[in-house]
């Protein structure tokens, strides 16, 4: 019997499938963004979607919509966004997003899970921020729950993601379970010519294990207009190998899913001029080209951390996109989801906003696994590989518009930011 999960602020589901990773079956996954529900549910088929605003959903109706009863969870997780936190924003306590990390703290004490998982960005624990951070943990502490302090600031390149990556974890218990130890590294950072190995070197891949066998997106005109094409994929890392499917990890107890190993999904090119191509030639790796802001990946190192940007109604901002280590021009969806430990298999949303902002936002799910597998131990739980594969979603989920997936989860499609773009069907 797999401990069972609850997804709360899920996104496209990063979260999701790192606890799916460590051996738990995530059973319900909440989030107001209806094109952001439409690709978790196309990734995660036995998953029931809730696609809700979470401060108008009880812990009941979640019970309720998962076919779940009281004291069957194990453990609830999820980042309330994290904009009014954040070290690149205003930081202000009275950010009316902030909210929302009390709503998280309503519906794990409606809920009563085992454990929680709280994450978020590790502006939350600087400055005036800690007090809010500390009023959160009080709060729990009073309602029967123990925290793992101090809580952890972890860095996702330490866990085998080649990507420098920090958030904040924090861990609950009710007070009649075990608490877990937060995880310690697993890996040290890659330097030059390292060889790699994810189940028994301790150093960790670099940009071009990640991206290196991808088929170059330039090479391939069907993807100016839809993101997916056949393609011929080049000799992969081990790292590489295992997002290929090629080999398994130790200790990963995904569901196996059904899908078209030839295929390069997630692709869409972005075309830039003449004059930006001969910039991000120019410019060095590792640094950041002056004019666009882009930061040059440098195939030897790691990723820098990579950003949602904003949504429609905060201004369609779009954080700066890394430029490709050897052709100039940014890295496609596909390739910040390499960098992100997302296996192929996994796909977003066809254009590349929303899809570099399902990326942005959601957790690494290597990093995600190392937390919740902390857990599993604590709980004594023995996973085991499931034997059965699952079929994927409808690929049409990956192309609605904010309108159309709205109309599907019966929701406004004023929820949250929009972005209309041409979405081409797989």
């Amino acid at each position: 019997m797999r401990p069972i999960g609850i997804d709360l602020f899920a996104g496209a589901g990063g979260l999701s499938l790192g606890f799916e990773q460590a051996g738990m079956d995530v059973v319900a996954a909440v989030d107001i963004d209806p094109v952001h529900s439409a690709t978790h549910q196309y990734n995660f088929p036995n998953t029931k979607v809730i696609c809700r605003d979470i401060g108008k959903l009880s812990g009941d109706k979640i019970l309720s919509e998962g076919g779940l009863s009281s004291g069957e969870i194990d453990v609830v997780f999820g980042g309330a966004p994290c904009q009014g936190f954040s070290m690149i924003g205003k930081r202000a306590l009275d950010d009316p997003r902030n909210c929302l990390v009390g709503e998280f703290t309503r519906l794990v004490l409606e809920l009563r899970p085992k454990y929680f998982v709280f994450e978020n960005v590790h502006g939350l624990t600087v400055g005036k921020h800690r007090n809010f951070l500390q009023e959160f943990i009080n709060e729990f502490k009073k309602k029967g729950y123990d925290i793992k302090e101090p809580y952890r600031v972890l860095n996702a390149v330490d866990f085998g993601v080649p990507q420098d990556r920090r958030r904040l974890f924090l861990i609950g218990a009710r007070r009649e379970f075990e608490l877990p130890d937060y995880p310690g590294p697993l890996f040290v950072r890659p330097s030059r010519n390292a060889k790699i190995d994810l189940d028994g070197s301790r150093i960790g891949p670099t940009v071009w294990d990640a991206i290196g066998d991808l088929p170059e997106a330039d090479d391939y005109p069907e993807l100016r207009h839809r993101d997916w094409t056949r393609a011929k994929f080049g000799p992969p890392s081990e790292y590489a190998k295992y997002l290929r499917g090629i080999v398994e990890l130790k200790r990963d107890y995904v569901y196996p899913r059904e899908w078209n190993r030839d295929i390069l999904t997630s692709s869409l090119r972005t075309e830039h001029t003449p004059e930006s191509k001969l910039r991000f030639k120019k410019a060095k790796f590792g640094e950041t080209e002056p004019v666009s802001r882009f930061h040059k990946l440098d195939p030897n190192g790691v990723c820098n951390t990579l950003r949602a940007g904003t949504g429609s109604d905060r201004g369609a901002y779009t954080s700066p996109r890394p430029i490709h280590p050897y052709t100039p021009r940014c890295i496609t969806v596909r390739e910040a989801a390499r960098l992100h430990s997302f296996p192929d298999w996994f796909r977003f949303h066809v254009t590349k906003w929303h899809g570099f902002r399902q990326i942005g936002n959601s957790v690494p799910p290597l990093l995600a696994k190392a937390i919740a597998s902390q857990i599993v131990a604590v709980l004594g739980a023995k996973p085991k590989k499931p034997g059965k594969s699952l079929k994927m979603g409808d690929p049409s989920l990956l192309s609605l518009n904010m309108s159309q997936a709205a109309e599907l989860y019966e929701v406004p499609s004023d929820v949250t930011g929009r972005r209309l773009r041409v979405a081409v069907n797989a």
